[in-house]
């Protein structure tokens, strides 16, 4: 897996040899030697990891991370600081500056290479819906607000054998407002897993006798779990099954005897870094609802309903209801385009209400709208939009003192063998237009000689 690197230290010594083995694994490395520099490359580079010395000269490595941490451009690039000082209070101060990590010197390679693995797959999730949340607010889409720094109300399985160190882990999480739902076994914390909300998974690499990292494994292969982040609950000496957890997929890893600050200190990152993620699918997800959806009237748009009515077509055929409303033009040009939109939402409403759940309704532009429904005799299809058409005209739409009768006319057509979507909509436009010839205020199914008709 390559990557950007970026290595900071003011010491060139220790930038070569860190930049000699990085490249050795084929990531690309930029070196800085300060603070600002590190500040500058973090933004104009674009690195995918940064890793931070923390006893520089002026701006230090918990500075250098705050700045990063705090800059919409840089959040997201994890940070693992590295140091010669041995202090618990210095890694949990790192932690809290929004580390991801914290290695000490001489850096261990192949646990910096483990966590450089764990932390890119994170990135690489992050980055994808970044982009496209990127994109959606290019065109205009605005983001939702970040999640908040308090991490009250999140939580957390913890799946340890022991009773004594579930009982700690819980009044450690507690004091940050985190709920702890407790797991004996693997079983039971599966079970719980399958059926619960969790934000973080603390699992011991003793739970059943070293079933902690197939537990692990599982988690990243359900698609429900995926995303929970894993925090392993390991010895000392269990150093290489903590490697073996990070290539498995875990995010991160406390030793015990626990530190209740450094503990504390992750579990607020990786709940942190699951809410970011969270906002940003969030704002995926409302923004492609947006880009379907008709912004007055809240029905589907024109794009949505073709794709819709070409998937039908290709599952075995559509029913097409065109509906325009009659003589819209002189209401806004009597009443004004507040009072038109007024009825465009009251008649969106009215149709919507009249309609099973599985058919699909969408103002296709103007004062037209489509109903498209699965294939369905002609004549159970004009009982459809007759029932639409007395919805609409047997009550005025109403605003303040004013009441206003409102018409639509409608036209039927179902899809033939081999129809195109142009094709359905031509000879339901061609019945539309009848039904405006003939009076208004009916409803017209498309004869034979319509599906000649090309659409307008």
């Amino acid at each position: 897996m390559t990557a950007r690197v970026l290595v900071v230290d003011d010491i060139a010594a220790n930038l070569k040899l860190l930049e000699a083995r990085l490249n050795a694994e084929y990531y690309e490395v930029a070196l800085a030697s300060s603070g600002p520099e590190a500040l500058r490359l973090a933004q104009s580079w674009g690195p995918d990891v940064i890793l931070l010395d923390v006893m520089m000269p002026g701006m230090d490595g918990y500075e250098v991370c705050r700045l990063l941490k705090s800059s919409p451009m840089t959040v997201h690039i994890p940070v693992v600081m590295i140091t010669a000082l041995v202090d618990q209070t210095e890694r949990v101060r790192g932690l809290e500056a929004g580390a991801d990590d914290f290695l000490s010197k001489p850096v261990d390679h192949a646990t910096l290479f483990a966590r450089l693995r764990a932390l890119l797959r994170t990135k690489q999730v992050l980055d994808a819906f970044r982009l496209r949340a990127e994109t959606a607010k290019d065109l205009g889409f605005e983001p939702m607000p970040d999640p908040a720094r308090s991490v009250a109300g999140a939580c957390a399985l913890v799946a340890t054998e022991d009773d004594e160190e579930a009982v700690l882990l819980t009044d450690i999480l507690a004091q940050d407002g985190i709920r702890v739902v407790r797991a004996p076994d693997v079983n039971i914390a599966w079970e719980k897993l399958s059926h619960g909300d969790f934000d973080l998974a603390l699992l011991s690499l003793w739970l059943d006798d070293g079933e902690g990292l197939r537990l692990a494994s599982r988690m990243r292969a359900q698609a429900t779990m995926r995303e929970v982040p894993v925090l392993l609950v390991a010895d000392a000496d269990q150093r290489n099954q903590v490697l073996r957890g990070f290539d498995l997929g875990a995010n991160d890893h406390v030793l015990r005897p626990v530190d209740p600050n450094e503990l504390r200190a992750r579990a607020r990152n990786q709940v942190r870094r699951k809410r970011y993620q969270e906002r940003l699918r969030a704002d995926l997800q409302r923004s492609l609802e947006m880009a379907v959806t008709d912004s007055l009237t809240g029905l589907r748009n024109r794009r949505y309903v073709i794709r819709h009515l070409d998937g039908l077509l290709r599952n075995g055929g559509a029913t097409l209801l065109l509906i325009d409303v009659d003589r819209f033009k002189s209401v806004n040009d009597t009443y004004g385009h507040a009072v038109g939109d007024v009825v465009l939402q009251e008649v969106a409403d009215r149709l919507r209400s009249h309609l099973r759940a599985v058919d699909v309704v969408a103002r296709f532009g103007g004062e037209e709208f489509v109903v498209a429904m699965a294939p369905q005799p002609a004549e159970d299809a004009a009982l459809v939009a007759e029932r639409l058409r007395v919805a609409i005209a047997g009550t005025p739409v109403r605003m303040a003192e004013r009441a206003l009768p409102v018409t639509i006319s409608i036209g039927v057509a179902v899809a033939q063998p081999e129809s195109s979507v142009d094709q359905l909509t031509g000879a339901a436009d061609a019945a539309l237009y009848r039904a405006k010839a003939n009076g208004r205020n009916r409803v017209e199914v498309a004869q034979p000689a319509d599906w000649s008709v090309t659409p307008a």
